[in-house]
């Protein structure tokens, strides 16, 4: 018996195929929900370690740790602990520039609002911002929907995204220190050629490149959304910043009117 314990999984670093994955668990769901433009605020200390560990890397760790076990039997249980904190680090902070620009580089279809938004260091300037920015919008939209006879979406939408926020919350506002040594020196027992086919070294990882291959897997393999219709979700995404740059201006000589009208 071998115990592997991976931290926050997420896509394919190399295989099946780079930027890989099936479901919207972990921080896949934030990152489809800024993707679309309707994530806005996330509560998150940006100081941070970010222990994300690509989906492959814990499958490679446990076929070579059976192979130890097989080969060299204990009657001790080993524990792999499989992250990505004390070998190759990356920071909230950093997630949430590289992950921003490569949603913006690489657009999800038919976004409903252009990506933007920030991480909230506060609690309660998150919960604030999530009524504002995401329940409000959504119960809007749903009314219009209603009202054009078609069918309310967007409530239960922001519902399954505060969710997914609420449960990624814990790790994405604390941090803790793992030891690996039982994986490196697992690693270092390897032939070069085992090392190749069964990798999980996390040191040669290049987090600005994964995270742009994590966006695109987000938009291939989640939304089915074929990687030829980039330019026209650029395009679209290119509109909805210009929406939201005119609408910006007019809420505040909105706002500025109604402050000359309180005063005089």
């Amino acid at each position: 018996i071998v115990i592997i314990r991976p931290s926050i999984v997420v896509a394919a670093w190399r295989e099946p195929l780079p930027g890989w994955l099936e479901n919207l668990n972990g921080p896949t769901g934030i990152v489809a929900g800024a993707g679309k433009g309707v994530l806005r605020t996330v509560y998150c200390k940006r100081e941070k370690i970010a222990d994300l560990v690509p989906v492959d890397i814990p499958i490679n760790l446990a076929i070579a740790a059976a192979w130890k076990i097989a080969s060299q039997p204990s009657n001790a249980i080993p524990v792999y602990n499989c992250t990505s904190g004390s070998i190759n680090p990356i920071r909230w902070g950093q997630l949430e520039t590289m992950g921003m620009a490569s949603i913006r580089k690489y657009p999800m279809e038919n976004v409903v609002w252009y990506p933007g938004g920030s991480y909230k260091e506060s609690a309660t300037i998150n919960k604030i911002c999530q009524v504002t920015l995401h329940s409000l919008p959504a119960y809007l939209m749903d009314t219009m929907a209603y009202m054009m006879g078609k069918k309310p979406v967007m409530i239960r939408v922001v519902e399954k995204m505060h969710k997914a926020q609420k449960a990624i919350e814990y790790f994405a506002t604390n941090e803790w220190a793992w030891s690996t040594d039982n994986v490196e020196k697992l690693n270092m027992e390897l032939t070069e050629v085992d090392k190749q086919i069964f990798n999980f070294d996390m040191s040669a990882l290049s987090w600005p490149d994964f995270i742009e291959d994590y966006i695109k897997g987000t938009r291939q393999f989640v939304f089915k959304e074929d990687l030829a219709t980039l330019g026209e979700a650029r395009r679209h995404a290119h509109k909805m910043f210009w929406i939201e740059a005119c609408l910006q201006v007019l809420l505040f000589i909105a706002f500025c009117k109604l402050l000359v009208w309180l005063l005089c």
